[in-house]
This record gives structure tokens, C-alpha cells and sequence, in this order.
């Protein structure tokens, strides 16, 4: 208990020394969004969101859309697509790193996950990797009519498990000028072998898990989930991986918004468990810039993924001094940090 105790005495320190707010804030912003420094209105000659919904595969789509200051449409702009971690949200730090993207003078675009967030698609929840690379393919064919949008100058940004889903959008689709990923996970990877490989030993009985739960579908419609469990701190405190300690905060205190969810389809695994970010990742020959953590237990998938990258002649990865996974979402420091190199990186394969 006093472990906890300190924890929750640290987290709170840090969020009042960041401006950090309670995640009811959610509710007090006109946008819902939950991160620090959003918007709360559209001014004159300052970035201002949009609320845009379009139709992907028969699914309505909602997204933000976040323009620079002073824009103009008769005015051409590079855009960036950014993609949402697993379970995350648009309003959440997907939002916050569109938003700062606007104020160096792009147009950005974050649009939540189909099947999840205010995006539509029945059942909810279903988190197969083909619908969220789709997902990016279907943000940059938006964006791409968006007014003052140059579509020659399209970059990419994915983060944490959407940072896995743009590395393998970005292999076969060239409108993606460059892309970046920040704290990248791979999500099939982690599905099937369990967080840092910890269940290799339980492949085949989770296989069998989901199978079942697909034929509970085809022959009844129920539809089984997993991740739907409220862990109490002492649970949380009891977690083995940092990256899952410190996301039950992020995503359950700290930023929480309504939308946002662990939970998925059990059947889904049936995707999940067959995916990898890293498979052909020598398509990929774009620019690519890769941001994570010096102390992130999941730096091991940006590791795997940069070692991959052999198609292209332009690489780096930066690693932020300190940082855990979770802390690149928020900690302001380590955002500053990230979005220096961000700025320098889609000025130079932008323009």
C-alpha cells in the first residue's frame, strides 16, 4: 500500500507541476478533448479543429481535422495523417500531437479507429489490423480533398500501436511522402506472444479461445469480449510491465474520455495473432523517423522494426532520455522533445 500510495503521490506532483486536469475535463472542453494546451475554441488566426465525418467501406468515419494558423485556402499545405494507440482515442494524444503538428504549419488529421471511438461499425470493439492500416489509407484519401491540402506532400505519424499499423500502411502506400512513429508497438506481435514475449507458452490455447469465440458469433451473435475488467490500484500497482501500469492511468484517471476502451472483440484475435508490423518491412523506402523512450519496456519493437527498415536510404531513431512509453504522451518535457524532432523531420521530407 505504500508503494501505491507513492505512486499515486507522483502522478498527482507531476500533474499539477504539467498543468495536467482530472479526466472529467472531457466535459468541459467543446471538443472533448483531454490532453493539455487544447483547444477550446476556434479563433482567428490560430489553429482551429474540425469535426468531420466521411464514409470508409460502408463505415462513417469520425475524425478531426486541425488547421494551421492563419490558414488559407487558396494556400497549399503539407497535411500529416496521425494514427491512435490501441484502445486510445482521437481526443487523447493522437489529438495532442495533431494539434501541435497545426501550430508548425500543417494540416493534420486524426480520425478514431473504425468499429471504435464515434466512428461507426458493428460489433463495437473489433480490432482487426486490416481495418486500422485501412483506416490510414482512408485518413489520407480525406485529407487529400481537404481544401488547401497539397497531395504531394503527405507525411504520417503513428503512435504506439497505430505507430505499428502506419509502418505497414507505409509499405505499400507511396502517397506517404514520410512517416514517424513515437513509442511504436507492435500490436499482432504482442498478441500473439504476450507483452515482452511473457506467453509464448499459451499460443495455441488463446488460438482455440478466439476460434470458439468466432463460432459463438457465426452461430448465436454473442459476441465475447476481452479486456472489459475494472483492475483496482492495488491490481494496477501489481501489473508486471511498466507500459501497462502507467497506461491504466493514462487511459483510466489522467486523459480518460468515454470513448476510449481496452476492451475487443475476442474473435479479433483471430487477425491479431496472425499479424506482424515488421513482415516486408523492406517495402518501406520512404524517410522514416522512429521516437521512443530511453526507458520504454517496449523499445524492443522500435528496435526490431528500425533493424527491418532496409528499404530505405533515410532512417533514424531517437531516443528520449528518460522517457517511459507512456510518459511520450503527456510528460511535457518529452513532448517537446518528440516534436522537436518531428518539426525538423517533416520540414525536411515535406518541405
Amino acid at each position: 500500500m505504500r508503494a501505491i500510495a507513492k505512486t499515486a503521490a507522483l502522478l498527482l506532483t507531476a500533474n499539477l507541476l504539467s498543468g495536467e486536469t482530472s479526466s472529467a475535463d472531457y466535459q468541459q472542453n467543446p471538443f472533448s478533448l483531454v490532453y493539455n494546451g487544447a483547444i477550446t475554441g476556434n479563433e482567428n488566426g490560430e489553429v482551429n479543429i474540425r469535426s468531420v465525418r466521411y464514409v470508409l467501406n460502408r463505415i462513417s468515419i469520425a475524425a478531426n481535422v486541425y488547421t494551421p494558423p492563419e490558414f488559407d485556402t487558396s494556400k497549399s499545405y503539407p497535411a500529416i495523417v496521425v494514427a491512435h494507440p490501441n484502445g486510445g482515442v482521437k481526443e487523447q494524444v493522437a489529438g495532442l500531437y495533431a494539434q501541435r503538428l497545426a501550430e508548425q504549419g500543417y494540416i493534420t488529421i486524426v480520425a478514431d479507429a473504425a468499429y471504435q471511438g464515434e466512428s461507426g461499425g458493428e460489433p463495437r470493439n473489433v480490432d482487426k489490423p486490416a481495418n486500422r492500416i485501412d483506416d490510414i489509407h482512408g485518413m489520407a484519401g480525406f485529407i487529400s480533398r481537404f481544401g488547401g491540402v497539397d497531395p504531394e506532400r503527405i507525411g504520417l505519424l503513428g503512435i504506439c500501436g497505430g505507430g505499428g499499423y502506419a509502418l505497414k500502411a507505409a509499405q505499400t502506400d507511396k502517397r506517404f511522402q514520410s512517416i514517424a512513429t513515437l513509442s511504436m508497438f507492435n500490436t499482432g506481435r504482442v498478441r500473439r506472444n504476450g507483452y515482452m514475449d511473457s506467453a509464448l507458452d499459451t499460443v495455441q490455447q488463446r488460438l482455440v479461445s478466439a476460434s470458439d469465440a468466432r463460432q459463438r458469433e457465426a452461430l448465436t451473435g454473442e459476441v465475447t469480449y476481452i479486456g472489459d475488467t475494472r483492475l483496482s490500484e492495488e491490481q494496477i500497482a501489481a501489473l508486471p510491465f511498466e507500459l501497462y501500469r502507467q497506461g491504466f492511468e493514462y487511459y483510466w484517471d489522467t486523459h480518460a474520455h468515454p470513448n476510449s476502451t481496452f476492451r475487443y472483440t475476442e474473435s479479433s484475435l483471430l487477425s491479431l495473432m496472425n499479424f506482424d508490423t515488421t513482415t516486408n518491412m523492406a517495402l518501406l523506402d520512404q524517410p522514416l523517423l522512429m521516437v521512443a523512450g530511453s526507458e520504454a519496456d517496449s523499445l524492443y519493437m522500435t528496435k526490431e522494426a528500425y533493424a527491418l527498415a532496409t528499404g530505405t536510404e533515410s532512417k533514424a531513431m531517437h531516443l528520449i532520455d528518460g522517457a517511459t512509453h507512456i510518459e511520450t504522451y503527456w510528460q511535457p518535457d518529452y513532448v517537446d522533445e518528440a516534436m522537436f524532432k518531428f518539426t525538423a523531420f517533416f520540414a525536411d521530407t515535406l518541405g
